[in-house]
């Protein structure tokens, strides 16, 4: 049980640090199309923050009220995640013609 809290932990950090990594390089570039894209990828990082989140939250306490809010950071998080892929996919195929477009 202490792996899975501390992968969790472990997870949790590299998302919240993508998260970031992704929201700087969103702000830094000027191409409309990319900065959706980063905008995109750091939506699902931070999905993939809040998801991970509520699988800490059930893995450290049992009671029901975690089971709850557990339940509803994971159903957000996968939520965020599925939907901010869509787009990120979308946003993926016209990078390249933006990026030769704007040379």
């Amino acid at each position: 049980m202490k792996i899975l809290v501390f992968l969790s932990v472990i997870l949790i950090f590299f998302s919240f640090g993508f998260y970031f990594y992704y929201k700087t390089k969103q702000f830094r570039t000027s191409l409309p199309i990319r900065k959706k894209w980063y905008a995109s990828m750091a939506s699902i990082a931070l999905g993939s923050f809040v998801l991970f989140f509520g699988i800490n939250q059930l893995l450290l306490f049992q009671t029901v009220v975690t089971y709850i809010i557990a339940g509803i950071f994971i159903i957000l998080g996968a939520g965020l995640i599925v939907y901010n892929s869509k787009a990120a996919k979308h946003y993926r195929s016209f990078l390249d013609e933006e990026a030769r477009l704007n040379k």
